[in-house]
């Protein structure tokens, strides 16, 4: 380690903690757009960069974030700043990480390929990408390009028809209730929109249609996500309402 690196005069570099020590490592690999694999002193160590979260790879945006990932850091030496934790759940290294004079995290989410988010104790610059991320919304950039606006969710309501004796019925043999995935549906019923999404660091979160998310996030079934009917069922299932 060496904390005498110094880091460049770029926008956004003032949140990252001065004290802390500084190390340079040689980037070998591109895993997706908010991880890589580095080498340091010989050895390779997976890192993922702390505060932003890019689309998984295979859903929409995620070969676009990847690839700005790349062109950014591939083949080149970085210096690597810590915040607080050493590592994460999956022993990914957590840094801050710079290329000459760009601060990858921020322009990630400046650029639009990245979100901001929180994750305690490493919260140094989560005020800095917080602003970027709403500027980058702001002015359309990445992943923000508008696309077609999807429709808003309406519960599907049963048709009722009353007989000759006057008692009201469902249209589908007596049926009342509407369609519904109480566990989650893999393929979903229609009308049933609510997107139950896993980010990068296993958190579930469903997201709702005119939500900032909701274009850009891809059900996946293989990994556990699923649709629902309402956000009820989401949250009876562990997920958390997207904050955005």
């Amino acid at each position: 380690m060496n904390p005498t690196i110094t880091l460049p005069a770029t926008v956004g570099a003032s949140c990252v903690p001065a004290s802390n020590e500084r190390q340079t490592a040689k980037v070998i690999r591109i895993t997706d757009g908010d991880t890589i694999v580095v080498e340091i002193d010989g050895q390779e160590f997976p890192l993922r960069y702390i505060g932003v979260d890019t689309p998984e790879s295979g859903d929409i945006g995620g070969s676009d974030a990847t690839e700005f990932n790349r062109s950014l850091v591939e083949g080149k030496t970085v210096t690597l700043i810590k915040d607080s934790s050493e590592v994460d759940r999956y022993d990914r290294l957590l840094r801050y990480v710079f290329v000459g004079d760009v601060f990858v995290n921020n322009e990630l989410v400046r650029t639009g390929y990245a979100s901001s988010g929180s994750w305690p104790p490493d919260t140094a610059c989560d005020a800095q990408f917080a602003n970027t991320y709403q500027t980058a919304k702001a002015n359309m950039v990445g992943l923000w390009v508008p696309t077609k606006t999807a429709k808003p969710y309406i519960p599907p309501t049963p048709t009722l028809n009353t007989n000759k004796s006057g008692i009201v019925s469902g249209s589908e043999g007596g049926s009342s209730s509407a369609s519904s995935c109480p566990n989650g549906c893999t393929e979903p019923p229609s009308g049933c929109v609510i997107k139950g999404n896993i980010n990068s660091e296993g958190v579930k979160i469903f997201h709702v249609p005119g939500g900032g998310s909701y274009d850009v996030t891809k059900i996946t079934p293989s990994k556990g996500e699923r649709w629902f009917c309402t956000e009820a069922e989401a949250v009876a299932n562990g997920w958390r309402k997207a904050k955005n």
